[in-house]
């Protein structure tokens, strides 16, 4: 006989439970050739900080994923890891010596690596110890990092092999800058969100003329680097000007209205400024134009040297000058209300200014369509459906990626320099120090997270590992990084390896607070998992996160909910308790006692939540299992089962006592 404590206390057995369970080994995959596999990688958290409510939610459906696959006969292994994040850990970094009265440049590369790696043994650490009081069943054996050995030489394999098939290149490219971060972001890093602006008219004179024709614009400053004034050549009544020359307002730059397809007819006067050094649009216009460059923002969005007295101004200072130079000389026609959206850095918020820059892109054309193709072969699939529109869509209308970036902590490019001639060598290893030099760019965080699949299983070697355990299973991510991560991970595998590196990918909503809005330190919001596992427990936090989640949609987290789930656990625990006091020693299985109809009953409620519920979490309905357990728990188990039996517990009937404790302990067993 055990007996319990009266009162469930998870802090007195959680972590002792936990630590057991690694020393055993019980979460290691093994290669078994008798077994098929089950294979799950987590989504790498960044080494920036602690974990939050997403990071629990995502595991804790990871970890019911992989338990249920390792219960029915799987080899199940769940990889664990974090990732580098090099724009977010070097905005961290960079914060945290300013705090200390240092900064990158005065420490020199080394000593900033330095800086990193210890920012990122402290916080790597912290994250796998949360993780662990999660109680997340991964090997942890097989942990790894996005600037391990073995990660960075399969980020170098990469690199190589698509330069030589002529999919990476280097250009001069219009690429979103962010002035504070100083480096270059991809398109998906930039959040655009709506603001009011105006839009300025501004009165573009024709040489030696008085007449003049109004072009609107939502950024006057870059006026400066205008040239060419664009009217669509289907437009009837700009066909007489198409050739004639203006004189740049304040610049007095003489420039040309050329006729192009891309200016829209509808939108404002139907003629727009070209501006091929500060717009995308207007880059591809100047380019089938041969119209050139006039870079007019520098990296630190400041008007560049040669514009006079606004030379050396903050763009937005510069806009503001130039606004009143244009009244003053009556070429400010009129200002008109705007809303409009504008690009923010991600991780800074500082709005990020297109600028043209020799920056290193992945064609994306061939790659798009190998994802495109295994969707079409339903070669993997959305939980939920819907989703799939976002990953079609992006593909179809995909860019070139910018894959260089201007940070000092992350992959290098292997690219090397010739010093005298420019020769540019793609390699491992510097060919000569002496005569060739490193480019000091690093490699979009995205471009080894892509690899995550496969890199952590010991691609590029032909490890057992990666002959067993891939292609994965199910990815379970949220649904905000479809672009970021999901895709590239998909077109990355299918270029590398020749096929898929999941079939199934579960999105997951963003965990929202009680009043339905994002959780964030501005808003003062956000909740601590950690806090609430010392308060409640592990297993409480994770049933009330997955108790009526739904893939795809967000959830509100209310902590009556995690109160709930507590007393849930608290009713398991009790009777669990009433159970192991009433247990003798050599209790009979249920196939050697003659059972009663309650028992009977209880044995068939049992197999039917059994099938329903492996079933639900077979199509990934996790919510809908949860409430199932929940249900016959409490309701069944404990309010009817254990009191229609405690009546034999206490008589002299020694078989009526006998088969309750076998039923007892069968019905606990399968719950638990």
């Amino acid at each position: 006989m055990k007996n319990l404590e009266k009162n469930y206390n998870p802090k007195e057995f959680e972590d002792k439970i936990y630590k057991i369970w690694e020393n055993e080994g019980y979460f290691k995959g093994i290669i078994d050739k008798d077994k098929k596999p089950f294979t799950i990688v987590m989504p790498p958290p960044n080494v920036t900080g602690n974990l939050h409510l997403g990071h629990a939610l995502n595991n804790t459906i990871q970890d019911i994923l992989i338990r249920k696959n390792r219960m029915d006969g799987y080899s199940a292994l769940w990889v664990p890891g974090t990732d580098h994040a090099s724009i977010a850990t070097e905005a961290k970094v960079v914060n945290k010596l300013k705090e200390e009265g240092k900064s990158k440049e005065s420490l020199g590369r080394d000593g900033f690596l330095e800086a990193s790696w210890d920012w990122t043994r402290e916080y790597g650490g912290n994250i796998k110890n949360q993780l662990k009081k999660l109680g997340v069943s991964c090997d942890w054996s097989r942990e790894a990092f996005t600037l391990d050995d073995n990660l960075t030489e399969a980020v170098e394999e990469v690199f190589i092999k698509m330069y030589n098939d002529d999919l990476i290149y280097q250009g001069d490219r219009i690429v979103n800058w962010c002035p504070n971060c100083h480096t270059a972001i991809s398109d998906i890093e930039v959040i655009h969100e709506d603001e009011s602006g105006h839009f300025w008219n501004i009165r573009y004179k024709f040489k030696d003329s008085e007449d003049y024709i109004v072009i609107a614009t939502t950024r006057p400053e870059t006026l400066l680097g205008d040239l060419a004034v664009a009217v669509n050549p289907d437009d009837e009544r700009y066909t007489d000007i198409v050739g004639k020359t203006l004189i740049l307002p304040l610049v007095n730059r003489e420039i040309k209205v050329i006729a192009d397809s891309y200016v829209d007819m509808e939108f404002g006067t139907g003629i727009v400024k070209i501006t091929p050094s500060h717009d995308p649009n207007d880059f591809e216009v100047g380019a089938r134009h041969n119209l050139g460059q006039c870079i007019v923002i520098d990296e630190d969005a400041k008007i560049v040297e040669g514009y006079g007295k606004y030379s050396g101004l903050d763009r937005y200072e510069a806009r503001k000058l130039i606004i009143e130079d244009l009244e003053k000389i009556g070429q400010l026609d009129s200002v008109k209300d705007h809303e409009h959206a504008v690009g923010h850095c991600e991780r800074c918020h500082t709005t990020v200014e297109p600028l043209i820059s020799k920056q290193w892109f992945v064609k994306m054309d061939k790659l798009a369509k190998l994802a495109l193709d295994a969707y079409k072969k339903e070669e993997i699939r959305f939980i939920p459906k819907r989703f799939e529109k976002v990953y079609v869509n992006w593909l179809e209308n995909i860019r070139d990626w910018c894959i260089s970036r201007q940070l000092w902590w992350g992959h290098r490019l292997p690219v090397y320099y010739h010093n005298e001639t420019g020769e540019v060598v793609v390699a491992r290893e510097n060919p000569d120090s002496q005569k060739y030099t490193q480019d000091p760019d690093t490699l979009d965080t995205w471009f080894s997270s892509a690899l995550w699949p496969f890199s952590t299983l010991g691609w590029p070697h032909e490890t057992e590992d990666l002959k067993y355990f891939f292609p994965t299973n199910v990815l379970v991510t949220g649904y905000d990084i479809i672009f970021f991560w999901v895709i590239r991970m998909v077109f990355s595998s299918l270029y590398n390896l020749g096929e898929v590196p999941f079939k199934d990918v579960y999105l997951t909503g963003l965990v929202k607070d009680s009043q339905g809005r994002k959780m964030s330190k501005s808003l003062g919001n956000g909740i601590d998992p950690i806090e609430v596992i010392d308060q409640y427990g592990a297993d409480a936090l994770r049933f009330a996160l997955i108790t009526g989640n739904t893939p795809g949609n967000d959830s509100r987290f209310y902590m009556e909910k995690v109160e709930a789930n507590r007393n849930f656990c608290n009713k398991l625990w009790n009777a669990s308790r009433f159970v192991f006091m009433n247990v003798e020693e050599n209790v009979k299985n249920i196939d050697e006692v003659e059972l009663q109809i309650e028992d009977k009953w209880i044995i068939s409620s049992l197999n039917n939540v059994i099938d329903e519920v492996s079933t639900n979490l077979n199509k990934y309905e996790i919510g809908i299992a949860a409430e199932k357990i929940y249900d016959f728990t409490w309701n069944v188990f404990c309010d009817w089962y254990i009191e229609l039996v405690k009546p034999r517990l206490y008589e002299d009937n020694a078989k009526l006592k006998e088969s309750a404790i076998s039923v007892l302990i069968y019905t606990l067993t399968n719950v638990i």
